[in-house]
């Protein structure tokens, strides 16, 4: 796909971005670019050539000079740079961190080991998702949250209610809102020996999911090895006086492999990888098991229950489901969100949350949800894009295998 197709790419990937999470975002999505805000980084992403869009109320870069199919491809190659600061980093503190936590959240966070974390959901009271989220215990008394930027406002002021709920009763928990720090994520085959050269911590004792405060580039960075593309990586929390420094750094190391990487690629990577994309995949009408995302829900989580939902979402863990999220892959043009999925007689099954066409598949690939009974691998299905209907198959996720560094 050359020069136009590209083109239409970006923007699809564009509208489909500045859709996610509607009703947490509101108009902020399409306001005046007067009035997004910017990273610290955003003098940066232009001098280096970022398309900049809005997203979720912020100024953010779509895409460098290179192409998006291109930037996807270096990335499990060699390795990308992204600015997420416009997501909301948080920390929880007191001795009843954990236990205030876990009224919210479906992880088993008391099982946590210090220094590591874990993918959740915050559920409400019908057992929707209200934002999925990275959550790390850093201490007993201490958890480390990064949520999603379009989430902000409704998943701050849930928080805070619960918080106050839960203060009242004599419980010991209080909130810092890391406004004053930004996040970049390095992620990529190139991630680890790259960072290895600004820290003196040694980065291969730090697995997948880790959580570590160390200095990079001689700042105090919080480092967690994770990311949102299926690569092996690092998400680095750095003061916000000192993310251009690192950024400049990072690339600097990397002689040129590691590049710039907009919210485009980013999106074709998470694609690739089978991970959701709230506000597209996962709702607030949506359950973690529907979802898929059953492994996330902790073993005693399961048996006791004690989080928003609960009641909706062990239901479903011992009934099923009637609605799963699915992988496919397709001919003709590339299914978008909201495309039709039919069974083979023509009976409409469910509905494509997210889709396109795989840089580094070279075909297309999309997530939806189908009707219980339809959700298996290998069963054939007709996806419709602009009123005509093309041939899918339902395929296992991830699509491009996870390289995530684990303990051998």
């Amino acid at each position: 796909m050359r020069g136009g197709g590209l083109w239409q790419l970006g923007q699809s990937i564009t509208r489909r971005l500045a859709q996610a999470d509607k009703k947490a975002v509101g108009r902020r999505c399409f306001a005046s670019e007067a009035e997004q805000k910017k990273t610290v980084l955003y003098d940066f992403h232009v001098a280096n050539g970022g398309k900049m869009v809005p997203f979720a109320g912020w100024s953010m870069p779509i895409q460098y000079k290179d192409s998006i199919m291109e930037s996807t491809v270096n990335c499990r190659q060699n390795g990308s740079l992204f600015d997420v600061s416009h997501m909301c980093g948080l920390s929880l503190k007191g001795k009843d961190c954990v236990p205030f936590l876990e009224k919210l959240v479906i992880a088993d966070v008391a099982a946590l080991a210090p220094g590591t974390g874990t993918l959740t959901v915050f559920t409400n009271e019908k057992g929707g998702a209200i934002d999925d989220s990275v959550i790390t215990k850093v201490t007993d008394d201490h958890i480390y949250i990064v949520v999603n930027a379009g989430c902000r406002d409704k998943d701050l002021a849930h928080i805070e209610a619960h918080m106050k709920s839960f203060k009242a009763k004599g419980g010991d928990v209080s909130w810092n809102i890391h406004d004053e720090r930004s996040l970049l994520a390095l992620q990529g085959p190139l991630a680890a020996p790259v960072l290895q050269h600004l820290t003196k911590e040694d980065l291969s004792k730090v697995y997948f999911g880790e959580f570590r405060i160390t200095d990079i580039n001689g700042a105090r960075c919080f480092i967690t090895r994770t990311g949102y593309t299926g690569e092996d990586g690092f998400e680095i929390s750095v003061p916000s006086e000192n993310a251009v420094d690192l950024a400049k750094a990072i690339l600097e190391k990397s002689e040129g492999k590691v590049r710039l990487t907009g919210l485009g690629a980013r999106d074709s990577l998470r694609l690739e990888a089978g991970l959701c994309l709230y506000g597209n995949d996962m709702e607030q009408h949506t359950t973690p098991v529907e979802a898929g995302l059953n492994w996330a829900i902790g073993k005693r989580r399961k048996a006791e229950g004690g989080f928003l939902g609960a009641e909706v979402i062990l239901k479903q863990l011992a009934e099923g489901p009637k609605v799963r999220l699915v992988g496919f892959t397709s001919t003709g043009p590339p299914p978008r969100s909201h495309s039709e999925i039919q069974d083979e007689k023509g009976t409409t099954i469910g509905e494509i949350t997210s889709g396109g066409f795989s840089p580094c598949l070279k075909k297309n690939i999309a997530m939806g949800y189908v009707k219980s009974g339809s959700h298996k691998t290998g069963t054939k299905a007709k996806l419709l894009v602009r009123g005509k209907a093309y041939d899918g198959v339902v395929t296992k996720k991830p699509f491009v295998p996870t390289k995530y560094y684990k303990p051998s």
